[in-house]
């Protein structure tokens, strides 16, 4: 595998964490601190190369097992996260939208979300970290590997939570709809994609 595979691997994980991203930027209601954007996009992107290096570390013996599983987990948490953000959605809103934005499954600036969500964007990475195992890489080439995951992770995570901050001005006060919409297709995207090919 050479470098430049590497690369292609790391841009190729980082479009669901895009997605969710720009889907998060959508629905919130406020432009969040610059703290507040670099934890939202140093956690996916750690997540994302976290999982890969996990991926790695377990190598070929649990491959098998992974693989059978994974796309059902990430399908069923983006489905679950977003059916909550429909439901959301579809609720009346009152005067203020800060008791909506808390309780929110979007709401990237609550903790618990956004671990959610970077879990759900990060099954695959761990499936890639196990395949990396399996053709028998240096250690350099993983580290650039990993590097890259995070590098990209971190960059469309950052460009989508922006993007979707601007667009979110634009759609009124019930974005939530749309990002529930997005998130259940990157799940069934995901279950497709393993059990279809």
């Amino acid at each position: 595998m050479t470098y430049i595979e590497l690369l292609l691997i790391g841009v190729s994980l980082c479009f669901d964490t895009f997605a969710v991203s720009l889907t998060g930027g959508v629905c919130m209601k406020r432009r969040p601190s610059v703290g507040q954007t670099t934890k939202i996009f140093l956690t996916f992107a750690l997540f994302q190369a976290g999982f890969t290096f996990l991926g790695w570390i377990l190598g070929t013996e649990l491959y098998s097992y992974i693989e059978k599983i994974d796309h059902w987990i990430a399908f069923l948490l983006l489905g679950y996260i977003g059916v909550n953000m429909i439901m959301e959605g579809l609720k009346p809103k009152r005067n203020g939208c800060c008791d909506e934005c808390a309780r929110s499954k979007s709401d990237l600036l609550n903790a618990g979300n956004l671990v959610l969500l970077a879990v759900a964007t990060s099954i695959d990475a761990l499936a890639v970290g196990i395949s990396l195992a399996m053709v028998s890489l240096s250690s350099v080439k993983i580290a650039v590997g990993i590097f890259s995951i995070f590098f990209f992770t971190a960059l469309a995570s950052y460009i989508g939570l922006n993007g979707g901050r601007s667009l979110g001005d634009k759609l009124g006060n019930r974005p939530e709809l749309i990002g529930g919409v997005i998130l259940m297709i990157i799940g069934v995207k995901i279950l497709l994609e393993h059990l279809v090919f």
